[in-house]
């Protein structure tokens, strides 16, 4: 499989899902928004959405502090924490640059500039994107099971689509963001946190053990 080839083909997959049905008439910058009939039951529900986030970021945090960045596995935690911020920190100046209203607040997908409105890109949708991200390219080609974990950012966006969180456009930003920022911190060949942290921090805790 291409060293991208999962990424490419989650972002496909998110497209057509993301995609209006031809009963509805698409708006927003790439024609594909409206909003989806509200469902907040089963697993989309709004609260194993927040599981779903704070246990990928409870995990990459405590597997780097346990692992250190010394070895390639402890390196690859460490660059998801790095595309955590920096791609949090970029979609935060971004939702309140666009100020785009939600579809939970506006049924028009063109409401952008009011001043009110955070709904672009999607920053859940960022965050698991570019959490995964490090892991996808550093061990999909040696175990090619890695590549289900872009199934996470997936599943984020249509579940922010259902539950009227987003727009189409939203979640397929945020996808194209982490996925970007987790590429671009995975090159570097030392991790930006991990450079700051004490030498404790930067071995691991599991060697103090």
């Amino acid at each position: 499989m291409p060293r991208y080839g999962a990424a490419l083909g989650c972002s496909g997959i998110l497209f057509l899902l993301a995609a209006p049905g031809s009963a509805h008439a698409g708006s927003g910058p790439l024609g594909i928004d409206s909003r989806l009939t509200y469902d907040d039951s089963g697993i989309w529900k709004r609260s194993t959405q927040n599981a779903l986030i704070d246990g990928m970021i409870g995990v990459v945090a405590v597997g780097a502090l346990w692992e250190g960045g010394e070895d390639r596995l402890g390196k690859t935690f460490w660059q998801s924490v790095d595309a955590g911020i920096v791609s949090g920190v970029a979609a935060t100046v971004l939702k309140y640059t666009f100020s785009r209203e939600r579809p939970s607040q506006t049924p028009d997908a063109d409401r952008w500039f009011t001043g009110h409105g955070q709904s672009f890109p999607s920053g859940e949708v960022t965050t698991v994107s570019s959490l995964v991200t490090p892991f996808v390219l550093e061990y999909g080609r040696d175990h090619p099971v890695v590549y289900a974990l872009e199934l996470l950012p997936l599943y984020d966006a249509v579940a922010r689509l259902k539950t009227r969180g987003h727009w189409q456009t939203d979640v397929i930003a945020g996808f194209a963001l982490g996925t970007v920022s987790g590429y671009l911190l995975h090159e570097r060949s030392t991790p930006l946190v991990w450079s700051l942290m004490p030498h404790a921090i930067q071995v691991g805790i599991k060697v103090q053990f």
